[in-house]
């Protein structure tokens, strides 16, 4: 006979995937997706006890996968658009321009810029940071400005843009966490990322007038790579076509996945037509990403292009987003079963009986998600477990979904790079030569982008409301 669970039996299948993901994934460096299978088992375990049949599971976690079907189709699609913006020469171009825009005596305020705008039109915080940021570090080291300084600008910058971005998977990961759409999901980000971007270039401004502009120059090998993307590439207007067609579609609220397919199509066509690339290049793109050995000019040789060129425009496809539908659908599996078993309803009812405001509700947000995030160093996992913990709590509360996605990115997905044992502190101090826990007290907008969420959780300016319409 079905039985409600005790609060111990409804927070235990909780522990133990953190145990699990703690040690396997933070300890040994297992993939987190068995491990979320393990402790979807163990919830399984937990949801039988209390009488739950298998069918009323499989029932749960098809749900889950069905509420979140649309938004992974889109994930599926933005890899498709990044693999055909790679191949039309559209995101090269960006990146070429972007890099024009350094004034080596602003480097810091530059560095913050120029990485925010790469991660802009790449959508990867990454590919960014290994990058420009790393030729951005030569400027620093030249210029003898502080490197932890110049660092935390570019992990900040490359963050700013990752958050913000319409190509980046955890901004698309969040509101299918937290049952938002994704362009009001990034409209409503601007309420906490914006303030958090303008005091941070106001710091990295006043560092900058203490630089001379005499005798500053950038280094070799930032011509270098603007000359070999160049080289690669031709320019024109005409690839700005494929991003005005997704930014009109955003301002006319059109369906995303149309406006994204429609995009990629209209990139296709100008990489066979401007840029001289084959039908079969140009559908590979599509499923396995751009790569340099793809173009085909006379007096040019793949083998030739600089290995942080290669790096940066080798991506995209559909299967660069396999990793996180892997660990969205494992993910999924556990949110269903202990759905399914009541756990759920009985912490959101332990939760309703602590938060009485909704600051309280944020503020529970935002140290669920840095706990996760210091327990798993995982971007994924510290969006999609809160995501779906808090999510009935919002409703309850009558607040939009997209107050809660805009709060897991807030303190989820750019707190993981000031964590030394994430990936994404590893990854970071690794390519630009400095500590994490040096550079992290200048990645301002990494840890200012949560306060202001909780100050605007507290004081009620830019939160929403769930109408009717939208309950509906």
């Amino acid at each position: 006979m079905k039985r409600k669970p005790t609060l111990f039996e409804s927070c235990l299948p909780i522990i133990v995937m953190l145990l699990l993901l703690a040690i396997g994934y933070g300890v040994y460096g297992l993939s987190p997706e068995p491990l979320l299978i393990l402790s979807s088992i163990f919830a399984g375990f937990i949801a039988m006890r209390l009488g739950v049949k298998w069918d009323e599971m499989l029932k749960g976690i098809q749900e889950k996968l069905n509420m979140a079907m649309p938004a992974i189709l889109v994930l599926i699609s933005i890899g498709i658009l990044i693999g055909t913006w790679m191949i039309s020469g559209t995101i090269p171009m960006m990146i070429y321009y972007g890099l024009e825009l350094i004034n080596p005596q602003f480097i810091v305020l530059i560095a913050f810029i120029v990485s925010a705008i790469i991660s802009i039109v790449t959508g990867t915080s990454w590919g960014s940071a290994g990058t420009v940021g790393v030729a951005l570090m030569g400027i620093a080291t030249g210029l003898g400005v502080s490197l932890p300084a110049t660092a935390g600008a570019v992990v900040a910058g490359a963050y700013f843009g990752d958050k913000l971005s319409p190509l980046s998977d955890t901004t698309n990961l969040a509101p299918i966490a937290a049952g938002s759409k994704l362009y009001e999901h990034i409209k409503h980000m601007f309420y906490t990322t914006i303030p958090a971007a303008v005091l941070s270039m106001i710091i990295y401004l006043f560092v900058g007038f203490n630089l001379s502009a005499e005798n500053i120059t950038a280094p070799e090998e930032m011509g270098s790579m603007m000359a070999t993307l160049s080289e690669m590439f031709n320019w024109n207007l005409l690839l700005l076509l494929p991003p005005v067609i997704v930014l009109y579609g955003s301002i006319r609220k059109k369906p995303t996945l149309p406006t994204i397919i429609f995009s990629s199509i209209v990139a296709g066509a100008i990489a066979i037509v401007y840029q001289g690339f084959s039908f079969t290049d140009v559908f590979a793109s599509t499923v396995t990403g751009f790569d340099v050995s793809m173009i085909v000019k006379e007096g040019f040789s793949p083998d030739t292009v600089p290995s942080e060129v290669t790096e940066l425009v080798t991506q995209g496809g559909m299967q660069s987003m396999t990793s996180v539908i892997l660990i969205a659908f494992s993910a999924f599996a556990f949110a269903g079963i202990i759905t399914k078993s009541g756990a759920l309803d009985v912490i959101m009812d332990a939760l309703l009986r602590i938060v009485k405001k909704t600051g309280d509700l944020i503020l529970s947000t935002v140290l669920s998600c840095i706990t996760m995030a210091l327990v798993t160093g995982n971007s994924y996992l510290s969006i999609i477990v809160p995501g779906e913990l808090f999510k009935d709590t919002y409703k309850d509360k009558k607040l939009h979904a997209k107050n809660l996605s805009r709060t897991l990115e807030d303190s989820g997905t750019v707190v993981v790079p000031l964590i030394p044992w994430s990936s994404a502190g590893v990854y970071m101090a690794g390519v630009l030569g400095v500590s994490t826990l040096s550079y992290a007290p200048w990645a301002i907008l990494c840890y200012t982008g949560f306060i202001f969420a909780i100050i605007l959780g507290y004081t009620g300016i830019g939160i929403a409301k769930l109408t009717t319409e939208d309950a509906d």
